[in-house]
């Protein structure tokens, strides 16, 4: 190991003084050695260079204890600022009003102020840094200072703070021995110290106290106010059964002076007043009011009646309170019981009554069946009165059918007649069912042929379906059938037209199959299906399963027609369906016998032709599909360039896009949205100028007919007369 002279432990200036030593005895051993090989004067070179090193090591330490000292200059620094700090903080500590301490994560305590643990003074003692929670809560939990709730020890009391220890959140109040209360604020802070605040609230709960007795004695002047005033007589007993509340009503029905009430009398001193004054009724006794008072269970609420005499009785009703204490009231209920027997006395006259009501009944059924027979002959009459504007319609287009050329025109001739037929047997199949309900009905059962009556329905509802995009499909049949012609047709016409108002999409199949002696004619459809439960209701007077369905789609009459119509003719019907899977009506009707032909039908009325409407724009608005399609075709026969709109605003948008005024308006008296035909037709006139119009209604009210009237309207009735129609529009295009 290389030894050195220099120590580098020593201070400096004894190693300067040392290197100083060192270097005057280098520098005599130099002087004084000459030899030959100048070995003195490489000593001294040597010397040189270990003077110069050693001034550099000086520097480097001088500059070490420059850094040295500045360090400890600033450490001192720090800590004072560190001292001054914590000062501040117990400073802070101590000047907040509320006790407070911190526990670190470990659960000790590092630091509290002097109001802290000062509600119990048996704890300051123990409370130093270093003091661990769970002692903290043990030796708090042992204070004389504590006052516990009832039913908790101590250790119960210390195990429950321990517990909501574990909360990251708690706040709770702690009761003193002197009526004192303090507020603890336990909270947990990020690093899992807990922080503990301590709030004498002992005002706060003194002042609570007293607003809460004040609101009491509010509330105990209200009651007493409430029981003055109602009807009942009340008396309240607490659960020792002594008399702590009543009013005056109490003693007025109980004819108790208001001087034998006080507080604190015993219930059982009132019990034997009221057995001296009142029979108790309803098997019960006095006995058994005083067993049910006494009970330590009581049952459910007592209830009975109290009869002085034949002038007063009393309704008593007694029920439990939730301090065990209990409430009777008594009630006047001697009217009651007056009118209760003033009725049995009623009911016995009534009895009489009913029976000379009963015969009263008997002469208004005999009336009513009078009336029910004038009815049917009014129905007869009605349908009459209807027949004649039918058949006029039918003359008037059988004028005009010759002059038509055009095939599809005279198709569509064809098929309006028909409908106009349709109509007139649809009136006397009302007629029909009239007698129905009047028992009194008479059918004409003959070979009909069924492929005529298809014929005529397919042609009837063609259109029906086209216009609610369904596909209609029938299947001919060459057979002849014992039936009514017009029963059956309408029993079709009913099955059809249900199909197609209860099938959204799909398609209908109407159809005949012979079995047997029998053929089979069958509607079916692709719609939602009837349930098993709702398939004997169906057949019900007005009974439509679909709600949304508009009256004028029908009101629940088809299906009720079509019932009766086959138990007339003894042809079964068959219904079988379930939802989802459609429904498929069958009517069963027996095959013609020992006949061959098929009855003559009528030749066809000539067709007259259309009038000449060419170029004559007409906007008719009508809010019924169907009818709206009809006439939409009947204009455009005549050569008319309709546009047809179901409303008010698809009106003004054909109007606007064809940017030219109609010639002729014909609208529909009652619109969608409460909208009338008048009102229209005003605000059209107002855009476009004064235009010839019609209102076409159904409804002649005098109601309606004076607005048309004070609108300077004309009115074509429905069914529309295409007579007068011709010549409203004839006249326009002259």
């Amino acid at each position: 190991m290389m030894q050195t002279l220099i120590n580098p432990s020593d201070p400096l200036d004894r190693q300067n003084a040392k290197l100083m030593k060192i270097a005057e005895v280098l520098m005599r051993r130099v002087e004084q050695d000459t030899d030959d090989g100048g070995a003195a004067y490489a000593h001294f070179e040597r010397a040189v260079m270990l003077e110069d090193q050693i001034t550099d090591r000086t520097r480097e330490l001088e500059r070490a204890l420059d850094l040295l000292n500045e360090s400890n200059a600033q450490l001192a620094e720090a800590i004072r600022e560190a001292e001054m700090a914590r000062s501040d903080l117990a400073n802070a500590i101590e000047a907040i009003q509320e006790g407070f301490a911190l526990f670190n994560a470990d659960g000790v305590l590092v630091l509290h102020n002097s109001r802290f643990g000062m509600y119990m003074p048996d704890l300051v003692a123990h409370l130093r840094p270093g003091l661990g929670f769970a002692e903290y809560v043990d030796i708090a939990s042992q204070s004389h200072a504590l006052e516990l709730p009832d039913g908790q020890s101590r250790a119960d009391w210390a195990a429950r703070r321990m517990q909501r220890h574990q909360e990251n959140h708690v706040m709770f109040n702690l009761r003193l021995t002197g009526d004192r209360w303090v507020q603890v604020s336990e909270h947990r802070t990020r690093d899992g110290q807990t922080v503990i605040l301590q709030t004498d609230i002992t005002d706060i709960i003194r002042l609570e106290r007293r607003e809460r007795g004040k609101m009491l004695d509010d509330q105990a002047r209200l009651i007493r106010a409430t029981l003055e005033h109602i009807d009942q007589g009340v008396c309240i007993f607490d659960r020792k059964r002594r008399l702590v509340g009543w009013n005056q009503n109490a003693g007025t029905m109980l004819s108790i002076p208001l001087s034998r009430f006080r507080i604190g009398i015993e219930f059982d001193l009132i019990l034997r007043r009221i057995s001296s004054e009142f029979e108790i009724l309803g098997g019960l006794a006095p006995d058994d009011v005083a067993a049910w008072v006494r009970a330590e269970e009581r049952p459910a609420p007592l209830r009975f009646e109290m009869r002085c005499g034949t002038t007063t009785t009393l309704d008593v009703f007694a029920r439990e309170m939730p301090d065990r204490g209990f409430v009777i009231s008594f009630s006047d209920v001697t009217a009651e019981r007056e009118a209760a027997r003033a009725l049995a006395h009623a009911n016995e006259r009534l009895e009489q009554r009913v029976l000379e009501r009963t015969l009263e009944l008997e002469d208004a059924l005999t009336d009513a069946e009078r009336a029910n027979a004038s009815k049917s002959r009014f129905v007869a009459a009605a349908s009459h009165d209807l027949r004649q504007p039918l058949s006029a319609a039918r003359l008037y287009m059988a004028s005009i059918f010759d002059e038509l050329r055009d095939d599809e025109q005279r198709g569509v001739m064809s098929k309006a007649q028909s409908a106009l037929t349709s109509v007139e047997e649809i009136i006397d199949a009302l007629l029909d069912i009239s007698r129905l309900e009047s028992g009194k009905v008479e059918v004409d059962v003959t070979a009909v042929p069924i492929d005529r009556v298809l014929d005529q329905l397919r042609d009837e509802f063609a259109p029906h379906a086209a216009l609610k995009g369904l596909e209609l499909r029938f299947v001919r049949s060459t057979c002849l059938v014992e039936t009514d012609a017009s029963y059956i047709r309408r029993i079709l016409q009913n099955l059809i037209a249900n199909a197609i108002r209860y099938t959204p999409a799909g398609r209908v199949l109407v159809g005949a199959r012979r079995r047997g002696n029998t053929l089979r004619l069958e509607v079916r459809d692709t719609g939602p299906g009837i349930a098993l439960a709702d398939q004997d209701s169906i057949f019900k007077e007005f009974h439509r399963l679909d709600a949304h369905v508009s009256a004028s789609e029908g009101m629940g009459l088809g299906l009720a027609i079509v019932d009766r119509a086959c138990a007339l003719l003894g042809h079964p019907l068959e219904l079988r369906s379930d939802l989802g899977c459609g429904a498929a009506f069958t009517v069963n009707v027996p095959l013609a016998r020992g006949t061959n032909g098929l009855p003559r039908g009528e030749a066809p009325a000539p067709d007259p032709g259309p009038p000449a409407l060419d170029g004559l724009i007409v906007l008719l608005v009508e809010n019924d599909p169907e009818l709206r399609q009809a006439m939409t075709l009947l204009l455009r026969g005549w050569g008319a360039d309709v546009l047809d709109a179901a409303g008010p605003a698809d009106a003004f948008a054909q109007l606007g896009d064809l940017d030219i005024p109609p010639d002729a308006i014909l609208m529909d008296y009652e619109l969608d949205d409460g909208v009338t035909g008048p009102d229209l037709i005003a605000q059209i006139t107002a855009r476009y100028g004064e235009r010839p119009a019609r209102i076409i209604t159904g409804h002649l009210s005098a109601a309606v007919r004076a607005h048309c009237r004070e609108a300077g309207l004309e009115v074509l009735e429905k069914p529309l007369n295409q007579a007068r129609l011709e010549a409203f529009l004839g006249g326009l295009n002259r």
